[in-house]
């Protein structure tokens, strides 16, 4: 059962979900790895064009990452290398977090957090820049070192994602 919580609980989520985000925009990918807990699953399907009355639009075993700390940390152990080579040169992101709604949840200390998030995305001097519009459902914990994403599912609104590579984070 999900259900609403205090302003304070609500604002400090909320700040999390925009330092977070802050931290992406900023490159400073081991800091992020730092706000993900132990336990992080980092999901995001494909989104699939059915017909009319479809019952289902997010396909329900592809993913475009499917990702745990291990290979979350391991992407980031690539970004430090030369051996980057879908970001050379690197993105330059901005995450706009929005209608940002905070929720208990059954678990003690554990909130989902429901929110838009729209990436701008540029490379290099390209006059093409990427945009992507996803909604995200986070399961964000409070741990005794503060708040921790425990889980990310984001789910992009277009099928057909207008980019060479999607080596961001989302």
């Amino acid at each position: 059962m999900h259900g609403s919580v205090d302003m304070a609980t609500a604002w400090s989520v909320q700040e999390f979900m925009y330092r977070e985000a802050l931290a992406l925009d900023e490159r400073r990918y081991r800091d992020w790895l730092a706000m993900l807990a132990d336990d992080i699953r980092y999901e995001v399907p494909v989104r699939v064009t059915r017909e009319g009355l479809a019952d289902w639009e997010l396909a329900p075993t592809s993913r475009i990452f499917d990702d745990d700390r291990q290979t979350l940390g391991v992407r980031i152990q690539r970004l430090e290398t030369d051996f980057s080579w879908a970001e050379q040169p690197p993105s330059r992101t901005r995450h706009y977090v929005t209608n940002v709604i905070v929720n208990a949840t059954d678990e003690p200390g554990e909130y989902l957090v429901n929110s838009n998030c729209f990436i701008y995305r540029s490379r290099g001097d390209s006059p093409e820049p990427s945009f992507y519009s996803l909604f995200r459902k986070d399961t964000v914990r409070h741990t005794a070192d503060g708040w921790r994403l425990a889980r990310r599912w984001a789910a992009f609104d277009q099928s057909l994602i207008n980019a060479h590579n999607l080596s961001i984070f989302i």
